[in-house]
């Protein structure tokens, strides 16, 4: 089978997680990506556990990359990238909006080299506000759009950092989803694009809660984990409905009588309710059983390192080894995609620091030994 962007060519001069996912994505997608980095190398090489002298976070984002190693404080560099550029049909980009500008790379004047590149600009605020040139990583954008306080006042606990890069694999997808419309208007257009894609708006319109804050409400819809005879298990469906489900279905009562306050009626059936999860179901069989018949969905509370034992994950080989670089195998997220006539899957090992230089710049650009050893002082290998 062919994968779908197959001869798609993407120069990736994105840091961290926002920008290399979406480029990781169209690897695995089948595009040439080539991730371009400064002499000291995106920080997330620091990242996790290495193996070959490659972190376990960069691994995961940047699998199936080829790589070159290029100083952007040197003229010669914006002239390499502008080289690259008239070859590309993608450029991802993740600096404050002022930055590209700085080099001598902003839109305008790559438009210029390649009227049909399409760039995608992926920042915390966007451009030209009072915030653009805020330095915003995820947990920031997570504090600024309501999360973390949403957060907080779900769990009634202190206000903290959410366990996900939210803001960051938001804007990513988010920006994937602009990438491919670009490409689909080129074929039509034949002109390119780019996309400014703020951290901030793809958090917000990706927030399902959003609508109680803009219509000024305070009742949010949440799921809570429960104790049972099955383990910790998370149940879907805000309190009220599974009490309900349990009193139709099983007939369930708090035992109360008269009129009792709201706050004694709670706590009598998240009594009941846990008396039967944990007592009356007995064992697993019995809850998962009880849950079905209430047709309640449920999961188990796991932690990530026991994704592997997931029957679905099995089937679908969610978690796939690849080369490790140093003659072994090692794991890593496959692609997600599964399409019935094209094929998706993570190409390869993540690249070392400028493993590609020279055969980047031969197959891209055409250029020989002679041509590349004018921008040695440049690279970094």
């Amino acid at each position: 089978m062919a994968f779908p962007l197959k001869g798609i060519k993407v120069l990736d001069m994105s840091r961290v997680l926002a920008g290399p996912f979406a480029g990781r994505m169209l690897c695995d997608l089948g595009a040439d990506v080539v991730k371009l980095e400064p002499p000291e190398g995106d920080i997330t090489r620091m990242w996790g556990r290495k193996v070959a002298g490659i972190s376990g976070y960069y691994h995961q984002q940047n699998a199936g990359k080829r790589n070159i190693s290029v100083d952007l404080r040197s003229p010669l560099g914006a002239q390499l990238v502008k080289a690259l550029v008239e070859q590309a049909d993608v450029l991802i980009e993740n600096f404050r909006p002022d930055v590209m500008g700085r080099l001598g790379l902003d839109y305008p004047t790559l438009e210029r080299i390649n009227p049909r590149l399409i760039m995608l600009s992926i920042s915390g605020f966007g451009k030209n506000n009072a915030d653009s040139r805020r330095a915003a990583y995820a947990p920031v954008i997570h504090a600024e759009t309501g999360l973390v306080h949403r957060q907080a006042f779900i769990s009634n606990a202190f206000p903290a950092e959410m366990a996900l890069s939210i803001a960051d694999t938001n804007a990513s997808l988010h920006g994937l989803v602009a990438l491919l419309a670009a490409l689909f208007a080129r074929v039509s257009s034949g002109h390119g694009e780019h996309i400014d894609l703020a951290m901030v708006d793809a958090t917000v319109v990706t927030n399902d809660g959003m609508h109680v804050a803009l219509d000024g409400g305070k009742q949010l819809v949440t799921n809570e984990v429960h104790e049972t005879a099955a383990g910790l298990l998370m149940l879907a469906g805000e309190f009220r409905f599974i009490w309900s489900q349990l009193s139709k279905v099983f007939g369930l009562s708090d035992g109360l009588t008269g009129e009792p306050a709201l706050e004694e009626k709670i706590s009598a059936r998240r009594a009941a309710s846990k008396y039967f999860f944990t007592v009356t179901c007995r064992d697993r069989k019995g809850v998962i059983e009880a849950l079905d018949k209430m047709n309640i969905a449920w999961g188990d509370v796991r932690p990530a390192s026991d994704i592997s034992k997931l029957a679905s994950v099995q089937a679908r080989k969610t978690i796939t080894q690849i080369d490790d670089r140093d003659g072994g195998t090692r794991p890593t997220t496959q692609s997600p995609y599964h399409f019935l006539h094209y094929e998706a899957r993570v190409q390869g090992g993540a690249p070392h620091l400028g493993e590609h230089n020279s055969v980047v710049l031969s197959d891209w650009l055409g250029w020989d030994e002679q041509r590349i050893s004018e921008y040695q002082p440049i690279l970094v290998s």
